[in-house]
């Protein structure tokens, strides 16, 4: 029988927990590839002299990202709190490219 105070011995948890690791692996590549993506809009946006925000853009991508989370039935507050983090951190290495 399992030990309640060992859990790594429970199956069940073990199983859980693999679910995460690999779950946890994707977000990061998908994460990366999203950054790798940004930066290239950066650049461009750098070499035509654009803006490196784009508050109209930001607030459709919210409300459409609030939607798919809700329709997911993921908190909605918090995929908007998630998208702020990332869009903030783009806005950041756009600003850096072009120097600001």
């Amino acid at each position: 029988m399992n030990d309640p105070d060992e859990p790594a011995t429970d199956p069940q948890l073990a199983a859980f927990r693999r679910s995460i690791d690999n779950i946890d692996a994707a977000l990061i590549h998908i994460l990366a590839e999203r950054f790798r993506i940004t930066q290239a809009v950066g650049r461009y946006k750098a070499q035509t002299h654009m803006p490196p925000a784009d508050p109209e853009r930001e607030t459709r991508q919210i409300a459409r990202l609030r939607q798919l989370a809700e329709d997911a039935d993921l908190d909605p507050e918090f995929s908007e709190k998630f998208l702020r983090f990332i869009i903030d951190e783009v806005i950041r290495h756009h600003r850096q490219v072009q120097g600001d």
